[in-house]
């Protein structure tokens, strides 16, 4: 299974130069709780960072700093666990679980900002695989009871010798 299969496109992401507050209204706004970071001037939006809505209460907001005397920039995590689209999804998760880290931005072959996976993501496509499985041997089972049933020799019941 590859990235650019199970990998949300429609990221939302924001300029390094931005205050605080207007990465927390971009958050608020969009309903995520990480934004992904660029140069304004780099038209491929290159990921340069990330920041999260925790980023944001443990750096700004616990220590009363002014959120509009601080950039995007001074706060996100910079150089980021990056995928890329051709990845394998188990690697990538891997990676992710020993980081300790949910989300990674996703680029595409010229390393533009392409996508963002979730561990969310994955959940959501072991949970339907596990789903198709638990099917599978539900609809096993009944063939296989409905084939006994109808079978001579399992419809009389053989009694013990004595």
């Amino acid at each position: 299974m590859r990235v650019d299969q199970y990998c949300k496109r429609a990221v939302v992401a924001i300029d390094g130069e931005a205050d605080i507050c207007e990465a927390a209204r971009l958050m608020r706004e969009s309903h995520v709780g990480f934004l992904v970071v660029f140069d304004k001037d780099d038209p491929r939006r290159v990921p340069q960072g990330v920041i999260t809505d925790r980023d944001i209460v443990l750096e700004v907001t616990a220590l009363e700093i002014d959120p509009h005397a601080v950039t995007v920039a001074d706060v996100m995590t910079r150089d980021p666990m990056i995928a890329h689209e051709s990845d394998d999804l188990s690697e990538l998760m891997r990676g992710m679980r020993l980081a300790g880290i949910r989300r990674v931005p996703v680029v595409d072959g010229r390393g533009s900002l392409a996508g963002v996976i979730a561990v969310d993501d994955v959940i959501d496509v072991v949970s339907a695989m596990m789903g198709d499985i638990a099917a599978s041997i539900r609809t096993e089972q009944r063939q296989e009871w409905r084939a006994r049933r109808s079978s001579p020799s399992m419809s009389a019941v053989s009694q013990p010798s004595q």
